[in-house]
């Protein structure tokens, strides 16, 4: 019961005709939906709605994120714990949000507007369900089959993690703590992953990257090649992280924003013991290869 899995992330940018070329064409996402100012996106193997959500507005930033819930009266049970810890929550009715039944929303300790859902429409994938092929015909978009994880910034990155842990039920997968034994990073998971959701050290309010999963190392260096051949600017890798064990790849959006391709790591059961690393290994935990953090890397929108 509770949290199953990421449902979608909704950004801003200043140029929608931009970004929907730029989901589709480059990312090989499918467009489904287009309302008013918003354009909804989802990838090839996912069954529901959307994964992504992008409406315009002259600032590149984030609007919220929503996670799955298994069951529909998870969203009661949620609903009180959140309201106990003290935030308000505000019902989504069927039909306010496209795509989806009722939700709720309410602000995390970091400043991020979170939303959960357990009702929403099924597209289907581009697989048919009756003898399908392992993967749709090949392209020259990246196509990764579903969204993974995304990663958001908190000034006081302990209270946001326990809020996620005390209140929503996430697992802590691995932390990276500060000299003096405070978290300045958490990973944790609700889909046996490495992570769902991670939380580094920064603004409240702030979207450091949302991540796609490819199913291995080898789509990885195709993505780089995608990537290159579009001109799109690479910020790390392709690398291996320390945290998660992961292949990757982080990039920019035209926008601004950045994304992430993502495979390997491990499987964590609900006993999974959490990992620590210190801040003096701070280079190898993020990027294991490199052992170090570029300047640009920090950057994240508020």
């Amino acid at each position: 019961m509770g949290i199953l899995r990421l449902s979608h992330v909704d950004i801003t940018v200043p140029d929608l005709d931009l970004a929907t070329a730029y989901y589709t064409e480059v990312m090989g996402m499918d467009r489904v939906a287009v309302e008013d100012d918003r354009a909804f996106f989802k990838c090839w193997d996912e069954e529901d709605h959307h994964s992504l959500a992008v409406r315009y507005d002259p600032r590149v930033g984030m609007d919220r994120f929503t996670f799955k819930v298994e069951r529909e009266d998870d969203l009661d049970g949620l609903e009180q714990a959140v309201e106990r810890f003290g935030y308000r929550v505000d019902r989504v009715s069927r039909g306010e949000e496209v795509g989806q039944g009722e939700s709720i929303r309410f602000e995390t300790p970091s400043g991020h507007e979170m939303e959960l859902v357990h009702e929403v429409e099924k597209l289907g994938s581009r697989l048919p369900k009756t003898d399908p092929h392992p993967a749709p015909p090949a392209s020259g978009a990246i196509a990764p089959p579903r969204m993974d994880h995304l990663l958001v910034t908190a000034e006081e990155v302990g209270e946001a993690t326990r809020f996620y842990l005390d209140v929503l039920g996430f697992r802590l997968t691995e932390q990276l703590l500060d000299g003096d034994g405070h978290q300045i990073g958490t990973w944790m998971e609700r889909s046996h992953s490495p992570h769902d959701l991670a939380v580094v050290s920064g603004p409240n309010g702030g979207l450091h990257h949302f991540a796609y999963w490819l199913d291995d190392w080898d789509e990885v260096r195709k993505a780089a090649d995608v990537l290159a051949h579009n001109a799109i600017q690479i910020d790390v890798g392709p690398t291996r992280h320390g945290i998660t064990r992961g292949s990757t790849i982080y990039f920019f959006d035209p926008m601004g924003t950045r994304n992430e391709v993502f495979t390997g790591g491990y499987r964590p059961d609900p006993d999974f013991p959490t990992i620590t690393w210190t801040e003096d290994n701070i280079g190898k935990a993020i990027f294991y290869y490199e052992g170090d953090l570029n300047e640009r890397f920090m950057k994240v929108h508020t």
